[in-house]
């Protein structure tokens, strides 16, 4: 029988090494393709920066945080057009552990995610990933979401991201 996992709001105490360790650990899958995600290299203080821009979520399981998310309200200085969109809050830091991966963490984290958005009003979620990433891109379709632009984050990534959106009823 498989351990519960649990999911809670990140904490003040949770080690940033940990759920920075799990960000690099979920964004290696892509890595080995050569993409150069933001989440295969940010540093520890770039983890606590994204977290405070809005609500981090992590999963636990034995004891362990295996998973994390965060959810931030919209960026009235981003180079994204959606992401200055006042109903539209933005998903990212989404990563699991491979080892974990199957158990429905991912998406655990994705809904708890989307209930804090929609306790703020938002209307949509918007989010951005490799255009190559094609297994990612499909998952995010299955969960409701379309390609609704494109973006460039070079240098700090080394490919072009396809915008994505998701309509909250």
């Amino acid at each position: 029988m498989l351990s519960p996992f649990i999911i809670r709001p990140f904490h003040e105490d949770d080690s940033l090494e940990r759920i920075t360790e799990v960000i690099h650990k979920g964004y290696s899958v892509l890595a080995v393709n050569g993409l150069r995600f933001w989440g295969t290299h940010q540093s520890v203080e770039d983890t606590l920066e994204r977290l405070n821009k809005g609500a981090g979520f992590v999963a636990v399981l034995d004891d362990e945080i295996v998973g994390t998310v965060t959810i931030r309200p919209p960026d009235p200085d981003s180079e994204v057009e959606l992401y200055r969109d006042s109903t539209t809050w933005i998903l990212n830091q989404f990563a699991v552990v491979p080892d974990v991966a199957g158990r429905g963490i991912g998406r655990a984290l994705h809904n708890k995610a989307l209930d804090h958005a929609r306790e703020n009003e938002a209307h949509r979620i918007a989010l951005d990933t490799a255009d190559t990433a094609t297994a990612l891109i499909a998952m995010y379709k299955r969960w409701g979401y379309e390609i609704v632009g494109a973006c460039d984050w070079r240098p700090f990534t080394n490919y072009t991201s396809v915008v994505m959106a998701l309509q909250l009823p």
